[in-house]
């Protein structure tokens, strides 16, 4: 049985870059914020986040620098990239659609 804070596949990347485009923001701020918004209910765990942040920047959707944060220590902030704004689209769009298509499933169960 799912656990609650168990992510559909796929839906990690959507999270992060959606959580990153109001403004940059370092790795421990995007899971606390999903986290916070998820009231929480979704946890991402450091071993699932950073690598899903390196291969993000390597696809091209987001890039980061290395600025003081807000507890004056340095950390690697991550924001979007203009690709990452229309993956961001595209990724919404898909999650909308996927989630519309299991609501239909499960009200005519």
């Amino acid at each position: 049985m799912a656990k609650p804070n168990d992510l559909v596949q796929g839906t990690l990347d959507l999270l992060i870059l959606r959580t990153i485009a109001p403004e940059p923001m370092h790795g421990w701020a995007i899971a606390r914020r999903i986290q916070q918004i998820s009231h929480e209910v979704l946890q991402v765990q450091q071993g699932s986040l950073y690598p899903a942040l390196h291969r993000l920047e390597q696809q091209g959707w987001i890039r980061a620098k290395w600025a003081e944060s807000e507890t004056g220590r340095q950390a690697k902030f991550y924001a979007l990239t203009a690709a990452g704004k229309k993956q961001l689209e595209e990724e919404t769009a898909n999650w909308n659609r996927l989630s519309a298509a299991i609501d239909l499933v499960i009200a005519g169960a």
